[in-house]
C-alpha cells in the first residue's frame, strides 16, 4: 500500500502539543511522589419550587460532599427546557404527567434499580398502582403505567430492572379554600370540585397555570357541577376539550377567575394579598398559609383528587461523575430525612417507614395516620402550621390514597389542548 506523503511527518500544531506533554510527563516523573486532585462534583438539580428547597440542599450537599445546584422554576417553563435541553441538567424533578414528554424527547436516560439502595422499600404505589387493596387506580397516567422501561424501549408497568423515574415523593391534590369567606365542608360529602365553578366565587377563583394539571381541576369542576360529562377524564376527546374549554373561557370573560398562578409562592401570595378565596393548590402552599395564621383548608372532594407523584429522572446527557453524583443523591432522597422534611408541607414519601422514626409520634400520626395532632406542628420553614385538635382534611395516607379520581397526565390530545390553554389565557 502506498503512504500518503507527509502521512507520518507532525504539524508544527501536533508537534508542540507532544512536545507539551512530554515535558509534563517528565517533569512529573521528576517530581514524583506527586498527589492527584479530583475536581469536586457539581450535580445540576431543575425542577419546581416543591422540592427545590434550600434546607434539602444544604443538607444533601453536606452528607454527599458533592457541589448542588437548584435551578428551580414553574411547572411549564422546567418541562420546556428539560425536553429541549438535556445538556442543561443532571437530575429533573417534577411530576409523573411530565413523563411521556421527557421519554418521548430522549431527555432521560433508564435508572438502574440495583443501584438504589432503598428500592426494595418503595411501596405498592408506584410499583402496581394501588396502595391498599381496595383503593382506586384513577383514570389517566397512574404511575406505575409509567414506571418501568420495557425491553422494546416503551413504558410500562412490567419490572424490567430499569425505571424511567425515581419514585419518591407524592401526594393527593385538590383546591384550597379560605374558611373566613366559604363554610368548611365536610371531607368526602359536601366538599367539592364544582366550588371552583360557583357563581358565588366570582372574582375570587385563581387556577394553577399547568395545561396537563389546570386542565383536570376544571374538567372536574366542571363534571361536578353537572356542566358535562367525559367518557374518560384522564384522556379527553377533541370534542369534550372543545366544550370545556367553552366554559371555561365564557367563565373568564365573566370576570370569574381572578388570575392564573405559576409557582407555589405566587399561589400563596394569592390568598395573602386577598386576591382569590379558592383556588388550585399545592400541599406547601396550604402549610405556608396555614404558617401565617390564614386559614385555609385543603379540600377533600367527595369526586376524589386529583393525585400526583413526584418523579427524579437522569439526564440522557448526564455521565461520569456526575452521574455517581446523581445516582448518590436519588438513594440520599430516600434515606430518611427527605421524607421526614417534607412530611412536614403535607408530602409522602415512597418508603414512609424509613422517615417514621426521624418525625415525632406527634407528627406522624398526623400526617401518615390521620389522627388528631396533640400538640402544635411545624411546617418546613419553622412556622406553626397545625394546632391541637386538628385532624388533616382527608385523613390517612392510605385513606386519601384509595379516593384519586385522575392523575396528572399528558393526554393522547395533549397537542391539541395546549392552544386551547392558551386561548383560554389570552381570552
Amino acid at each position: 500500500m502506498c503512504r500518503k506523503p507527509g502521512r507520518n511527518k507532525f504539524t508544527r500544531r501536533e508537534f508542540i502539543k507532544k512536545s507539551s506533554i512530554t515535558a509534563a510527563s517528565v517533569a512529573l516523573i521528576v517530581n514524583a511522589p506527586f498527589v492527584y486532585t479530583k475536581k469536586r462534583t457539581t450535580l445540576r438539580v431543575l425542577g419546581t419550587h416543591v422540592t427545590l428547597q434550600e434546607p434539602l440542599r444544604i443538607r444533601a450537599q453536606k452528607e454527599l460532599d458533592i457541589d448542588i445546584i437548584f435551578e428551580p422554576g414553574g411547572s411549564a417553563e422546567v418541562l420546556q427546557k428539560a425536553s429541549s435541553d438535556p445538556e442543561s441538567f443532571d437530575l429533573y424533578e417534577q411530576w409523573s404527567d411530565s413523563m411521556n414528554v421527557l421519554w418521548r424527547s430522549e431527555a432521560i436516560q433508564p435508572i438502574e434499580t440495583e443501584r438504589l439502595t432503598h428500592w426494595h422499600e418503595i411501596n405498592n404505589l408506584t410499583k402496581t398502582g394501588q396502595l391498599t387493596e381496595n383503593a382506586k387506580t384513577g383514570a389517566g397516567d397512574a404511575p406505575h403505567k409509567l414506571l418501568f422501561v420495557q425491553n422494546d424501549g416503551t413504558l410500562g408497568s412490567k419490572d424490567t430492572g430499569k425505571i424511567s423515574f425515581l419514585p419518591y415523593v407524592h401526594n393527593a391534590d385538590s383546591f384550597g379554600y379560605d374558611t373566613r369567606h366559604i363554610a368548611r365542608g365536610r371531607p368526602y360529602e359536601t366538599e367539592s370540585w364544582g366550588w371552583l365553578f360557583d357563581k358565588q366565587h366570582q372574582g375570587k377563583v385563581a387556577l394553577v397555570n399547568a395545561p396537563t394539571i389546570g386542565i383536570f381541576d376544571a374538567a372536574l369542576a366542571a363534571q361536578a357541577k353537572g356542566w358535562m360529562h367525559f367518557k374518560e377524564i384522564g384522556n379527553m376527546t377533541r370534542d369534550e376539550i372543545d366544550q370545556l374549554f367553552t366554559i371555561m373561557i365564557e367563565l373568564k370573560q365573566k370576570g370569574h377567575f381572578s388570575g392564573l398562578w405559576n409557582s407555589v409562592p405566587e399561589s400563596v401570595e394569592f390568598f395573602d394579598s386577598g386576591r382569590v378565596v379558592i383556588a388550585s393548590m399545592f400541599s406547601p402552599g396550604i402549610s405556608a398559609l396555614n404558617g401565617r395564621n390564614i386559614p385555609v383548608v385543603y379540600a377533600a372532594p367527595k369526586e376524589g383528587y386529583r393525585a400526583w407523584h413526584g418523579v427524579m429522572c437522569l439526564s440522557s446527557e448526564t455521565k461520569g461523575y456526575a452521574k455517581e453524583a446523581a445516582y448518590k443523591y436519588m438513594n440520599w432522597w430516600l434515606s430518611g430525612w427527605p421524607g421526614a422534611f417534607i412530611a412536614r408541607q403535607g408530602y409522602y414519601i415512597s418508603n414512609p417507614q424509613r422517615s417514621k422514626d426521624l418525625l415525632t409520634e406527634n407528627e406522624w400520626n398526623y400526617w401518615y395516620a390521620g389522627k388528631p395532632a396533640n400538640a402544635p406542628l411545624k411546617n418546613t420553614q419553622g412556622q406553626i402550621a397545625i394546632h391541637p385538635g386538628e385532624i388533616r382534611n382527608g385523613g390517612s395516607y392510605e385513606n386519601r390514597f384509595s379516593n384519586i379520581a385522575v392523575w396528572n397526565t399528558v393526554m393522547d390530545t395533549y397537542e391539541y389542548s395546549l392552544p386551547r390553554w392558551h386561548e383560554f389565557i389570552l381570552s
